[in-house]
Order: structure tokens, then sequence, then C-alpha cells
């Protein structure tokens, strides 16, 4: 089908969803072509109507991703059933989708996109680019608490990768970290014996969150781009 593009990634490039979320629509029978129920191998060619839980999807004529710094209480969800959602919360004039997560009881930067071919390549990176959070906690920070976090720690049944700390007050540290596991600060910390009593994500790559208040965004620069680009 000359001009076809798969259908997982027409989802991704309309702004819809991300191309993993993607196929988990597809599976379940929620996207149709021309009416007809998708499968993970159609294409879709531009003059074909594609639909997603009855909603008519179209190709995107402006690709925006913007750095968002999410308040505590926000969840990283685009379920509109979710009154905490991180869509309605942005208020976002177009449809966008987060790249990556926070939890629920963190702060800080986060992306939010409808460039899909952005998206797939910071999520490609996995764990080769970096993540730097500032994080309080319920007791000083000694010396044996940074070596044995920077050396690692069994979270989830494995030892976690070798990570960079620097101390910044009596109860406080900057952590950087190229793993993205499940509530992994917490949990390193919880194994240490310390409660985080406060997590902030200041920096993705080569984006740092900057001066950008709470509950705002902004849309990055060409130059912030093109660095999560390479």
């Amino acid at each position: 089908m000359e001009d076809s593009i798969r259908i997982n990634k027409f989802l991704s490039e309309a702004g819809f969803c991300s191309r993993r979320e993607a196929d988990r629509l597809i599976e379940a029978g929620e996207v149709e072509i021309d009416g007809v129920t998708a499968d993970l191998g159609s294409r879709v060619s531009p003059d074909q109507k594609v639909t997603c839980r009855g909603k008519e999807l179209k190709a995107v004529d402006k690709k925006v991703i913007i750095a968002y710094n999410k308040p505590v209480g926000v969840e990283c969800t685009s379920d509109e059933s979710n009154k905490d959602n991180i869509i309605k919360a942005v208020n976002y004039p177009a449809r966008l989708y987060t790249v990556g997560r926070l939890d629920k009881n963190s702060s800080g930067l986060i992306f939010l996109t409808n460039n899909g071919e952005l998206a797939n390549n910071i999520s490609k990176a996995g764990e080769k680019h970096e993540k730097e959070y500032f994080v309080r906690v319920d007791k000083p920070v000694t010396d044996e608490f940074i070596k044995k976090m920077s050396e690692g720690v069994p979270v989830l049944n494995k030892i976690t990768a070798p990570c960079r700390i620097y101390k910044k007050s009596e109860n406080s540290f900057n952590i950087v970290l190229i793993q993205g596991l499940n509530r992994q600060i917490r949990r390193m910390c919880e194994y240490m014996g310390y409660r985080v009593t406060f997590l902030k994500r200041i920096r993705i790559m080569n984006v740092r969150l900057g001066d950008l208040k709470t509950g705002e965004y902004r849309e990055l620069t060409p130059e912030e781009v093109r660095g999560l680009s390479r």
C-alpha cells in the first residue's frame, strides 16, 4: 500500500498515545480502519479513516514536546475517568501523552508530547540516559548511606545499578539514575532504613526543570529537542 504506515505508528504520530499503548489498544480490538477492526500488522494510508473507541484520529500538523512541573497528587495517566489525570491538569490545547512516569506522590519534570518518533527514541534509550532527582529524607544523610546507595542496593529482586549521589544538606541529597525501576528511590531509601519525605525530578538527560513553577509547562527549545534526539 503506497505511502502506508503501520497502524501503531499512525496512532503514535497522531499524538494519541505511545506505540506501546497503541499496540495494547490494537490487541484489545479498539482500533478500526475504515470500519474494520485493525490488527498489529495492519497498515493505513492517508485517505483511510482511523478510529479508536469511536473517535476519529487525524495526523497532527505541529509536533510539540513540553516540559511540565508535575505537582504531587497528579497521576501520569490519560484515563479521563481519573479526576487527577495529567492531561486534565496540563490542559494543553492539543492532544498529548506522557513520556515516562512519575508516581503520584512525587513532583517535578516530566515530558508530554504528540511526537511519536521522539517519544519512541527517548523510551528506547531506556537505561542509557540520566534522570536527576532532589530528595529529602526523615533523618541525617550519612557517608555510609551515600556509599551504599551509590554502589547499589537490593530492589525488586535485583541490585540497583551504580549511581551518583551528592549530599545537599543534613537531610537531603541529589541522585542521578540511569534506571527506572518502580518507585526506585523510595525503595532504595527504605532498604537503608530511611523514609522519603519529598522527591522532585529536576533533570531528564539534557533538559533541566530550572525555575519552571509547579503546575506550569513550557515548550522545549530546538536545542533541547536536538539533545533528546541524539
